[in-house]
């Protein structure tokens, strides 16, 4: 019998339940709840404001740490956020000190990013609280100096109590919901690559395999993210019970992303020789089939629910091995290299399948080196401010950064004391949430901080017009709040549009509701002025500048990468730490470039030149990132022989040969074409399987890295 479905209520809530965003709501709505409720039984109101924003604040310096971490990172943004506080609401009273403290303040926090991706959220959110200290002020006025410091402490302590006891709770939580993105992410790519199979004429495939380059930078992040919050929960401790069985988890994940990046043959050579064979409609089904898979995967990770059959999947891949067996049993069967790259294709399939179809994995990688992960915060002192030092030059992405915040927010002060010096530091709040490091990000926050804006004070006229006066506002003020998190990771106008109702409602309890619509309004138009002109004179960080040095890195990274690759394959395969650093800075290298290409796109025109050369050449380096892939996925000891020995030399000399590429890249020289190593096209000569395969698919690198050349050289003359 069909089991019967749950109603619709019920999956209604699994799915809000197992939302990303659930949790971290949730905590808010309790922040934002138990705050309000106590100052109105207290009858205080005005005293909620700036522990309201203390529990804002506290909220967004949250990282997804485990509760002994985090509860070290809290008192650390404790710590920050009272230094900060105290400090604003000394200064304050004496503008020509707080115009000296700001930009250094700003400028040090900036800097204090360079530690690690934790010390950079507590940075980010200091500052933020600073600003929330100086809006505050214009609320209330107490007697006491530090008082309304004490209050911002005590929001944020407040929601720092909150989460982490739900950090310790639930401890799997942000490992789960981690997997699940990384899962969904793999999905979009696998879609994206079966999109390539399609034997259609007319397929712009250079488009598509632009489209996976995007993909892939998703399915890198994701892993990232994972990777982290793993080397949180594991620490030097070996890893045990469930962390053990997401550990586990990741790795099959980092397998399948080699497998799925792998290119074993290009495409329209595949698409034109098996035009009249269903053979590639078949793999691509499949690929659809896999990206079911890991979204289901996804979705039993996030509601915690067994997974259901793969029956779909299994006949699918049975339909492509019948397709294949076909090819070969034929009278005149297609030609060899094109039947071995089918045969590794389904090879790949058959892993794929075998790695998704299990509830857990049946094995994970040994205990010590093929169990490691590399932590990526800095293990001393020292080394954290050796990190900060080699920062301190304009080169530096992060320092001109800090340099260009540190003075827009300055210029903000001098015009907010001239423009109304009691009430315009919502000026400096719009300054620091809009000038981004980038250009494309400025200018896309800039657009949405003013829709949100003028949406938010819209929304709340008409509260004040409908709602009454006192606690009948308070539940939809935190409604604002809670919206405002739920929204500003993936739809920043509808979070600014919140977080002004909020505010809007928050100072109407103190009587000034309508008083700060307007001003609002304009502080938010200046500080959106005062950002762009920022971003456009003060150490612009144009991408193509630094363009050269990105494409370098890419190419070095894969060089990298082959030489870990045609290690194993002469002493055997295994995903020890350095072969999998290796191949995770080949494919960060590869997302690095995407996400570059993608900021100078929204740069204005004359800092575009040779765009669409600069995409061909992220097309042809992922290009080659999956023949890299698919001499990873199949790694193998090759046996001893002449052949062996040809096929290292061969390697050697294509990975001195991308290096050398890398060099001509980065020195902005004339890079030439590769002299074919002895025994690249000779996979055919070769009885062995393994040492056929790894020569076809340096010879496939080896003509890659030529087309990346002549596209090098193609930008010189642009």
């Amino acid at each position: 019998m069909t089991p019967t479905p749950p109603p619709a209520s019920l999956q209604l809530w699994r799915r809000l339940r197992g939302s990303d965003r659930y949790a971290e709501c949730l905590r808010v709505l309790l922040g934002l709840g138990g705050v309000a409720l106590y100052c109105l039984a207290q009858n205080r109101f005005a005293d909620a404001i700036p522990a309201l924003l203390g529990v804002i604040a506290c909220a967004l310096a949250e990282t997804e740490d485990h509760w002994r971490s985090r509860l070290g990172t809290l008192l650390v943004t404790l710590a920050c956020f009272a230094i900060a506080a105290s400090s604003v609401q000394v200064l304050m009273p004496h503008p020509v000190l707080f115009a000296v403290g700001l930009p250094l303040a700003t400028f040090a926090l900036v800097m204090l990013g360079a530690v690690s991706h934790r010390y950079a959220t507590i940075a980010g959110s200091t500052l933020l609280l600073s600003v929330y200290t100086m809006i505050g002020s214009e609320a209330v006025t107490h007697s006491g100096t530090l008082r309304e410091p004490a209050l911002l402490l005590a929001g944020a302590a407040w929601y720092g109590v909150l989460s982490l006891l739900w950090s310790a709770l639930s401890p799997q939580q942000a490992v789960r919901h981690a997997l699940a993105r990384t899962f969904e992410a793999l999905a979009g790519y696998l879609d994206g690559k079966a999109a390539l199979f399609a034997p259609l004429p007319g397929v712009d495939r250079e488009a598509l395999q632009l489209d996976l380059a995007r993909r892939n930078e998703k399915v890198v992040q994701a892993l990232n993210e994972t990777r982290l919050i793993l080397i949180d929960r594991i620490g030097p401790r070996r890893p045990r019970g469930p962390t053990a069985e997401r550990l586990k988890l990741y790795f099959a994940a980092q397998d399948i992303h080699e497998r799925i990046s792998s290119s074993h043959h290009p495409y329209d050579a595949l698409a034109e020789a098996f035009f009249h064979s269903d053979v590639l409609f078949r793999c691509e089904h499949m690929l659809r089939r896999h990206a079911a898979l890991c979204r289901q995967r996804a979705e039993t990770l996030r509601l915690r629910m067994p997974p259901q059959a793969a029956d779909d999947a299994r006949a699918a891949l049975d339909d492509v091995r019948d397709a294949v067996a076909f090819l070969h049993a034929q009278a005149a069967p297609p030609p060899s290299h094109l039947l071995r790259s089918l045969d590794a294709l389904l090879r790949n399939m058959e892993a794929i399948q075998s790695l998704l179809e299990r509830e857990k994995p049946s094995a994970g990688p040994r205990l010590g080196d093929e169990s490691a992960l590399q932590d990526p915060g800095p293990a001393t002192v020292g080394e954290a401010w050796e990190r900060i030092r080699i920062q301190f030059t304009p080169g530096s992405f992060r320092f001109r950064h800090a340099l260009r915040l540190a003075l827009a927010l300055l210029a903000g002060y001098g015009v907010l004391r001239v423009v109304h010096p009691q009430n315009g530091y919502w000026i400096l709040l719009t300054t620091l949430l809009v000038c981004q490091p980038s250009y494309g990000a400025t200018r896309r926050r800039l657009l949405q901080r003013m829709a949100g804006t003028l949406a938010g004070l819209v929304a709340g006229w008409a509260a004040l017009r409908l709602l009454p006066f006192g606690p009948a506002q308070v539940p939809l003020l935190i409604v604002a709040g809670v919206v405002f998190f739920a929204a500003r990771q993936r739809r920043y106008t509808l979070a600014t549009a919140a977080i002004t109702l909020f505010v809007v409602l928050c100072f109407n309890q103190v009587g000034n509701g309508y008083e700060v619509m307007w001003p609002r309004l304009l502080d938010t138009f200046i500080g959106v002025g005062i950002a762009a002109l920022a971003i456009h004179f003060v150490l612009p960080d144009w991408q193509g500048r630094r363009l050269g040095l990105v494409l370098a890195d890419t190419v070095r990274c894969e060089a990298r990468y082959l030489a870990g690759i045609l290690e194993q394959y002469a002493h055997g395969r295994r995903d020890d730490l350095p072969y999998r650093i290796a191949r995770r800075d080949a494919h960060n290298a590869d997302a690095n470039l995407s996400g570059v290409l993608s900021n100078m796109l929204r740069e204005p025109g004359r800092h575009r030149q040779g765009s669409e050369t600069l995409l061909r050449f992220l097309g042809a380096a992922h290009g080659l990132l999956g023949h890299l892939s698919a001499l990873g996925a199949n790694r193998q000891t090759l046996a001893d022989g002449p052949a062996r020995e040809t096929a290292l030399r061969t390697g050697a000399q294509v990975v001195s040969s991308l290096e050398r590429l890398a060099d001509e890249l980065a020195a902005e020289g004339e890079p030439a074409a590769s002299d074919a190593p002895a025994g690249a096209e000779s996979g055919e000569a070769c009885g062995d399987e393994a040492t056929r395969l790894v020569l076809s698919q340096l010879s496939l690198i080896l003509a890659q890295r030529d087309r990346l050349a002549a596209l090098a050289r193609e930008l010189r003359t642009a």
